[in-house]
């Protein structure tokens, strides 16, 4: 199936859960989707982006964020497929939008998008704008809704601190910018457009790369970590699932294996530092056994 094709399969909507909760724009998670493979299809988004790209991955606009994160995403979903699971999707989407709701970016423009993976491969991705991807084998390492908190909370850690468009290679930056200048959209020639075409394609393929095949540098995991602990903590949930979460992490694989222990730094190590960062910014919480119950009805075993 097409990396477009799959991009349509329908996943339910989120469902408003009180004053927390603001649903995204359609009723169905993955409509914005729609048609998209994995470059634009449309030249004008294309010219769009690459003018912002002339000034570095720092000046995109939200839209133009959007457009790199929803192919970026059609690239992942080209490598795996969502799981058939209307009950889990839900969940997780009403879920992940309580906790942006406590991110530095409570919206962005495409609204954020939860799904879930039907893989064994213990991983968790996180594509601009707002596209957060977990495997069902890093779900079932998940013992509470706690540690699921944790999990999503350090991929919102990711969006929101930009790490996935820190990989675009600066020589896209400046491919893109030598050509747009300042002409206009009509003078471009065809050889032109095809340039701007593969800049963009390749910065796509720089934020996959990075996050599928090499992963982010250590900092970067660290700062995502010491983000998704004050994230948890805001949104009222116990900040020490994070470094529970690690714990049962560390002990379902070692570094080299495929996946979360190929591209991520060991769970021990970012154990460490988590601890020492909820600790010294005085987080604390209660994991309340309400949500340990609710947790259990869409545990995955």
């Amino acid at each position: 199936m097409s990396a477009a094709r799959r991009l349509a399969v329908l996943i339910p909507g989120v469902a408003v859960a009180g004053a927390l909760l603001l649903a995204p724009g359609s009723t169905r998670a993955l409509d914005l989707f729609k048609a998209v493979g994995t470059v634009v299809e449309h030249q004008d988004a294309i010219i769009k982006s690459g003018a912002a790209l002339r000034k570095g991955f720092a000046d995109l606009t939200p839209q133009e964020e959007y457009y790199l994160g929803r192919a970026v995403a059609a690239q992942i979903l080209g490598q795996f497929k969502p799981l058939d699971d209307d009950g889990r999707t839900r969940y997780l989407n009403t879920f992940g939008q309580v906790l942006t709701r406590a991110s530095g970016r409570p919206e962005t423009f495409g609204g954020w998008h939860f799904i879930l993976l039907d893989t064994d491969e213990v991983n968790a991705f996180a594509a601009p704008g707002g596209f957060v991807f977990v495997t069902r084998g890093l779900y079932t390492v998940c013992a509470t809704e706690e540690q699921l908190a944790a999990v999503l909370a350090h991929e919102i850690g990711h969006v929101t601190l930009r790490h996935g468009l820190g990989a675009i290679k600066n020589e896209r930056l400046t491919e893109a910018f030598t050509i747009l200048g300042t002409e206009a959209v009509k003078e471009y020639s065809s050889a032109q457009l095809s340039q701007l075409t593969a800049a963009f394609e390749g910065s796509i393929n720089d934020i996959a790369n990075k996050m599928i095949v090499s992963g982010y540098s250590q900092g970067q995991e660290f700062a995502a970590d010491a983000e998704a602990a004050h994230v948890a903590w805001r949104a009222g949930y116990n900040p020490a699932g994070l470094t529970e979460f690690l714990t049962a992490l560390s002990a379902k694989g070692k570094k080299g294996d495929k996946g979360f222990f190929s591209t991520h730094p060991l769970p021990k190590e970012r154990l460490e530092k988590a601890a020492a960062a909820i600790k010294s910014d005085k987080l604390a919480g209660e994991t309340a056994p309400a949500r340990t119950q609710r947790f259990a009805t869409f545990a995955l075993r």
